[in-house]
C-alpha cells in the first residue's frame, strides 16, 4: 500500500512538472505578444524564458524520479531530455534574435508539451 502511494505521488510530481512546463510555454507566447506591443514585454519574455527553462529541467528531474524506484520504462526521461534540448535551442535562437526559427519552434514545443500532458 505504501509503495502504491509513493508511486502515485511520483506520478503526480511528473504530471505537475509537465503541466508547469506547458503553462510556462503558453505564457511565453503571451509575453511574446506583449514584446511586440509594450515596453515591458521584453522583460516579461526574458524572465519567462528562464522560468520555462527551469520547468524543462524540473520535467527531467520528475521523469528520473518517477522511473528510478519502479524500474519502469526510461521513455519519459528521453522525452524530457529531448524537450530540454529543444528549450536550449529555443533560448539560443531567442538570444540570437532569429524569430523565423524561434517562433515556429515555440509553437512546436507547446504542441509537444500538450501532447505529453495528454499522455499522462
Amino acid at each position: 500500500m505504501a509503495i502504491q502511494a509513493t508511486a502515485q505521488r511520483r506520478f503526480s510530481f511528473l504530471q505537475i512538472a509537465i503541466t508547469l512546463q506547458t503553462l510556462t510555454i503558453f505564457l511565453q507566447a503571451v509575453s511574446a505578444g506583449l514584446l511586440l506591443t509594450s515596453s515591458y514585454g521584453e522583460t516579461l519574455h526574458s524572465v519567462g524564458a528562464r522560468v520555462m527553462y527551469g520547468a524543462a529541467m524540473l520535467y527531467v528531474l520528475a521523469a528520473v524520479l518517477a522511473w528510478k524506484p519502479g524500474g519502469g520504462s526510461p521513455r519519459p526521461i528521453w522525452h524530457a531530455s529531448g524537450f530540454l534540448v529543444l528549450a536550449s535551442v529555443q533560448v539560443v535562437l531567442g538570444i540570437a534574435h532569429i524569430p523565423a526559427v524561434h517562433l515556429p519552434l515555440g509553437v512546436l514545443m507547446f504542441g509537444l508539451s500538450v501532447l505529453a500532458l495528454a499522455r499522462r
